[in-house]
Parts: C-alpha cells; structure tokens; sequence
C-alpha cells in the first residue's frame, strides 16, 4: 500500500496532535508519570481512549519492566503490560515517548516511555502481528518541554 506524502504529512500532525501535556514527575522510583493524550492511543492490548493517565511502574523491586496504567487519579487500572528494557543515545530533561502511526484506523502506537533523565527506559511488547506492522510504520519521538510535548527530531527517527 503506498502513501503520499500529505498523508505521511497528516500522520505525522496526528501524532504531534496526539499527546499536548504531560505533568510534574512525582517519584523517581516508580517513574509516575501523568499523560494527558488529545486522541486515542494503543498499547499492547489495549486501545487508551483521549484522556489523562498515570503511567507508573509495578511495585516490584525485581522486575523493574511492568508498567500500569491508571486512570488520571490512579485509581481505576486499565492496563498491567510488561515491557523490555531499551536503550537511546541521549538523555532528555523530560519524558520522551516514541509513537508509531496505526495502519487502518488504528490509533498511533506508543513503541517506548523514557522517564526524564534516564538513557534507560521501556519497550512495549505487542503481538509479532502488531509488531510486523508497527515496524513498517513511520515513527515520531516526542520530549517533554515544559509541559508540552515537542518532536525531538526534524526527520522523525526514533531515540
């Protein structure tokens, strides 16, 4: 299937469009982080509608790769997923995510969450189905500034 470029150009402000806020870090340990997403948002088996979630780790001091996801007030659980360790080249002052547009009206993939300050962060697992398609997709990684969230690169490659 080929795409012309206005339609790589849309992708790409959806994926701007996508995520507009992120809030203070509250813990260092756990990583929280509060997301506030302006459209819907996919991860491994789940499709987050727009909204603001807490992003933290599982309470486990041996497996540091289980992520939950909170509703905004962490108190209603929509997703436990484990993830695997991943490597940028760089560190950020803010959160860096990295997102993958969805093929057929799926919504845009989130691929990685880097918890500021960290050169380590989390690699989200999703099907060798998903995962062949998501690999074909182009790829936006987007860093927190000050409270908003701003592409890291001008070409669009990945951490």
């Amino acid at each position: 299937m080929k795409f012309s470029k206005l339609s790589m150009i849309a992708g790409f402000i959806i994926a701007f469009a996508l995520i507009f806020e992120l809030a203070a870090h509250a813990d260092e340990d756990n990583e929280l982080t509060i997301l506030t997403f302006s459209q819907p948002v996919q991860v491994p088996g789940r499709i987050l509608p727009a909204g603001t979630y807490e992003f933290v780790l599982a309470n486990s001091q041996s497996n540091r790769d289980i992520v939950r996801i909170f509703n905004a007030d962490g108190t209603e659980l929509f997703a436990t997923i484990q993830t695997i360790p991943t490597e940028r080249a760089r560190e950020t002052d803010g959160t860096s995510l990295t997102l993958a547009r969805g093929q057929g009206g799926q919504p845009a993939a989130l691929v990685t969450w880097f918890y500021p300050g960290m050169d380590t962060g989390h690699e989200f697992i999703y099907s060798k189905q998903v995962e062949t398609e998501l690999a074909q997709d182009a790829r936006r990684t987007l860093v927190e500034e000050h409270g908003t969230m701003v592409n890291s690169d001008a070409n669009g490659a990945g951490n």
